[in-house]
């Protein structure tokens, strides 16, 4: 039975061979695969789905009925794997363009997809971007400023201490007011810059420049 015939009476379709029964046999470049119909017609507008649906694709059969496929064993593999359960699972001296170029043949759009993304995902590698200073400039009275200086964390580090005059009275005491500059090494990232919690702090922050 070729593959544009008519389905045969019931009863009558249970063979292992390229025929109208659950399994299905493909002889592919010389080697045998052996699957079932239901996985060769889960992408319903591949090669295979037709082929085993009974479209006339012009397959010829070998000695045993399985549909001849000149095509190259090596990666067929792969593309069966992934109509059984999905996933894309490739030794790791199998060459991806091997498999895209079968999946392209046999026209398993998801498959091409997740290759395609894989290959671009090597061939633009994230690069080093050299990181930004973020410089931020806090206000304090001098009485705060060890405080301030000794609790420094998440990477800030001191930078510059700027006196800007007495500006408030303590008691009988004048409190001299500070400038205290504070610098943060960020790295890019796919999102931007790295993110970072607010603080409650009169600040004013200049980026890229040093006070």
């Amino acid at each position: 039975m070729e593959a544009g015939e008519a389905a045969p009476p019931a009863g009558t379709g249970g063979r292992a061979a390229g025929g109208w029964g659950k399994w299905v046999r493909l002889n592919v470049g010389g080697t045998v695969f052996l699957t079932t119909r239901q996985t060769l017609c889960r992408e319903q507008k591949s090669f295979l789905s037709r082929l085993c649906q009974g479209e006339e694709l012009q397959s010829d059969r070998d000695e045993t009925g399985a549909y001849l496929i000149d095509r190259d064993p090596t990666y067929f593999g792969p593309i069966l794997n992934f109509l059984r359960h999905g996933k894309l699972v490739l030794d790791k001296d199998m060459a991806e363009e091997g498999v895209l170029e079968e999946a392209e043949f046999y026209n398993i759009g998801p498959l091409i997809r997740i290759i395609k993304d894989r290959m671009e995902e090597k061939d633009y590698p994230v690069t080093q971007v050299p990181p930004k200073h973020v410089y931020r400039v806090l206000q304090c009275q001098e009485e705060e400023l060890t405080q301030m200086v000794s609790t420094m964390s998440d990477g800030w580090r001191f930078e510059q201490l700027v006196n800007i005059g007495s500006s408030y009275n303590y008691g009988s005491e004048d409190q001299a007011e500070f400038l205290c500059v504070v610098s943060k090494e960020l790295y890019s990232s796919p999102h931007g810059l790295s993110s970072e919690s607010s603080r409650k702090t009169k600040l004013l922050q200049a980026r890229g420049t040093r006070m």
